[in-house]
């Protein structure tokens, strides 16, 4: 890597060619271990008549690519929905536990909605996995004959192929003057 790099905040190598026996990338023979504590470091860059030394900063995080790619919105929606509401079943299952250790009047009417939502709760869950399948099967690459996604691909790449016949014919109709055209536009 050049001091350029170096000076505009680039990763630096661990290990290479063009490196010193720490590790750290040599800047225009200046390696850049020489950071001071408050992120900045001094890079002598080479010019025709001389040495100039600038000051760089060392970016303060680097961004990585994701490992996994997004959830579709739909899905994400219900995952949200579902985590929400078994949060709220598992409040509910806590506070009915303990009002029914301490003899509470409130021990029945909790048990009961935890209960009810503990059936919401299964439905949620239930929901977030048939609500992944229907997008899989509409938008996604699923690799069995009768995936929807195939199909709606074949129309819309038929009806690109379509749109580029039509647009080829019409430039051969202009090309040719206007010659076979039965009306002017």
């Amino acid at each position: 890597m050049s001091a350029r790099a170096v000076a505009e905040g680039g990763p630096e190598p661990t290990g290479g060619r063009d490196t010193t026996a720490g590790g750290y990338e040599r800047a225009g023979g200046v390696a850049a271990s020489q950071r001071r504590a408050d992120g900045q470091a001094r890079a002598a860059v080479g010019h025709a008549d001389g040495y100039e030394e600038q000051t760089y900063y060392r970016p303060l995080w680097i961004e990585e690519p994701a490992r996994r790619r997004r959830l579709p919105d739909p899905v994400r929606t219900a995952a949200v929905r579902a985590v929400l509401i078994i949060a709220v079943t598992l409040i509910q299952a806590v506070i009915a536990f303990l009002s029914t250790v301490a003899e509470s009047w409130l021990a029945f009417p909790m048990v009961l909605s935890s209960v009810a939502s503990t059936v919401v709760a299964t439905w949620a869950a239930l929901d977030v996995w048939v609500t992944r399948q229907v997008w899989n099967q509409r938008n996604g690459v699923v690799s069995e004959p009768s995936s929807t996604a195939r199909t709606l691909r074949r129309e819309r790449r038929r009806a690109r192929r379509q749109a580029r016949a039509t647009e080829r014919a019409q430039k051969r109709i202009r090309r040719q003057g206007g010659t076979g055209q039965l009306s002017h536009p």
